[in-house]
């Protein structure tokens, strides 16, 4: 495994400046990687991930500054909640293009870079509605079901260069986006209780590690038992 800290590489978290990504953007640094945000606004650099040359002339930016990427968590994603009968082709395809496009984007990008290291991680935040759908998401739950389908295909296409790729699906995670959460949505949470960014964020650090290293292609649950 490269150096963490060192000019060997870094690590890019996009929409790592808020919420989920804020977390896991703390967890990696706390376990020694030098870590890079990539938002729309905030970010260490900024750039909308569902834009593939801007993502392309920002990952070169921040190779330029940092290193080669060699772990990439591709966080940033949004919502835009209606449903399907209601909903509006935009709408459809603007949370599509960010959240499923925006992960090709970052991806594609960076491999260059794990391929030559021999080494890289890739984790891509899915969501428990990617397998359960939701009421009135139907944009963001086929977009979070497409990250696990391309979270497999990369996983079998770049396996045998060292890299991995892994999904996660969070649950009622308790955020500035969730924070008038009810309690029927609570009471259908065997945990009885919304989970917390940082226990995402410990998942996504573990999947970047050397101790992972043999988990590739595949799908890790938090959220409380809401998806079994």
């Amino acid at each position: 495994m490269p150096a963490k800290a060192t000019d060997d590489g870094c690590a890019l978290v996009t929409g790592g400046n808020r919420g989920i990504g804020e977390a896991i953007t703390d967890s990696l640094r706390a376990d020694g990687w030098n870590v890079v945000t990539m938002a729309r606004t905030g970010g260490d650099f900024q750039a909308d991930v569902s834009d593939f040359d801007a993502v392309e002339s920002t990952v070169s930016d921040i190779r330029e500054k940092h290193g080669p990427i060699l772990v990439l968590v591709n966080n940033a994603g949004i919502t835009a909640d209606g449903l399907a009968l209601r909903m509006s082709g935009d709408d459809f395809k603007s949370v599509v293009d960010i959240n499923l496009g925006g992960t090709f984007n970052c991806t594609r990008h960076v491999l260059g870079d794990m391929m030559k290291a021999r080494w890289g991680r890739i984790v891509n935040l899915s969501s428990v509605v990617a397998e359960r759908g939701n009421p009135g998401q139907a944009n963001y739950s086929a977009s979070k079901a497409g990250i696990l389908g391309f979270t497999r295909t990369i996983a079998r296409e770049m396996g045998r260069k060292g890299i991995t790729c892994n999904a996660v699906t969070p649950g009622l995670i308790e955020t500035d986006m969730t924070t008038d959460i009810g309690d029927n949505l609570l009471s259908n949470v065997p945990a009885a209780r919304a989970g917390q960014p940082q226990e995402v964020a410990s998942a996504v650090t573990f999947l970047c590690g050397d101790d992972a290293a043999y988990i590739n292609g595949a799908t890790l649950a938090i959220d409380g038992g809401l998806g079994a």
